[in-house]
């Protein structure tokens, strides 16, 4: 029994079908993509690196700078801060 053209193409469409949905996941989007650690790990190798969570209430227009300037620091906004109340303190 020979088959239509309908039915081949169908036939066709199931198969890449099932092959798309079989194929796996690459690396660069799967779970261990850009894996951050969870908020307790971060507070281990925080304290590890002798660092101490220290908050304070500052102006509005102040925070701003900070992150401003935090962008293009190579540290970020925590080495910048340091650095600053290094400089602040001495």
């Amino acid at each position: 029994m020979s088959m239509k053209k309908t039915d081949l193409d169908r036939l066709a469409g199931l198969k890449l079908d099932t092959q798309m949905r079989g194929a796996p996941v690459p690396g660069r989007f799967g779970q261990g993509a850009a894996q951050l650690p969870d908020r307790k790990e971060q507070r281990r190798l925080d304290s590890a690196a002798g660092l101490v969570p220290f908050a304070c209430k500052l102006p509005a227009e102040l925070t701003q700078t900070l992150r401003d300037k935090a962008a293009s620091h190579e540290g970020g906004i925590n080495a910048l801060v340091a650095e600053l109340l290094r400089k602040g303190l001495q």
